[in-house]
């Protein structure tokens, strides 16, 4: 796999539009490193077995494939928080990952994860955490949030080391502080970094 045609999967699940933007910083960071950020989501879950959402979304950006997961250099995973886990349509797509974990198509490639909650103390942390569980099953190399970055240390809204986060609340729940924006591109750019030196390539 060569610089040119390799990417980070920037992958989330966005209800309000928080996430989304969470998102698209995240792939501005990525894009700093060198690499491309391929931006995918996820359709929301129907309570019936009949499939509820057209299979192209009308706006933003495709839905994933596992195909966009398997070949992928890195993998970035965002999810709002749904009482401290991630939200049930991405674990229904991780949950349809056994294929990839039966060859091993994730081993040893780095992943990141990244949330938004309503309010301070919604569960941050706790869905972080969890998001990161299968990943490890993956065989993935997880990439955190060190302290060294300046913005983790000063901010008093979101973030973290386990990997960025949001407060989503006011009259505008989408729009990122300062700090939150540049922690999501930092976390994007340590990932697309680290996802060149693992395909061999000078970061």
């Amino acid at each position: 796999m060569s610089d040119s045609d390799s990417y980070v999967l920037v992958l989330y699940y966005s209800r309000s539009g928080s996430t989304r933007e969470m998102a698209a910083q995240v792939a501005r960071g990525v894009t700093r490193s060198g690499l491309e950020a391929r931006v995918r989501t996820v359709p929301a879950v129907s309570p019936t077995t009949e499939a509820s959402e057209p299979p192209i979304p009308d706006q933003g950006p495709p839905y994933v494939t596992l195909d966009d997961l398997k070949q992928c250099a890195g993998l970035i995973v965002g999810s709002p928080t749904r009482f401290g886990n991630m939200a049930a349509p991405l674990k229904y797509f991780i949950d349809s990952t056994s294929s990839l974990w039966v060859n091993g198509n994730l081993i040893d490639k780095p992943a990141a994860v990244f949330t938004s909650t309503s309010t301070l103390h919604g569960g941050q942390e706790s869905t972080l955490l969890t998001m990161l569980v299968p990943l490890l099953h993956h065989g993935m190399v997880l990439v955190g949030q060190p302290y060294d970055h300046p913005a983790l240390a000063r901010t008093r809204t979101g973030g973290t080391p386990y990997g960025p986060s949001h407060l989503a609340a006011g009259d505008t729940p989408a729009t990122l502080s300062e700090d939150e924006t540049v922690l999501c591109q930092a976390l994007g750019e340590r990932v697309g970094r680290l996802a060149k030196r693992l395909i061999g390539e000078p970061s």
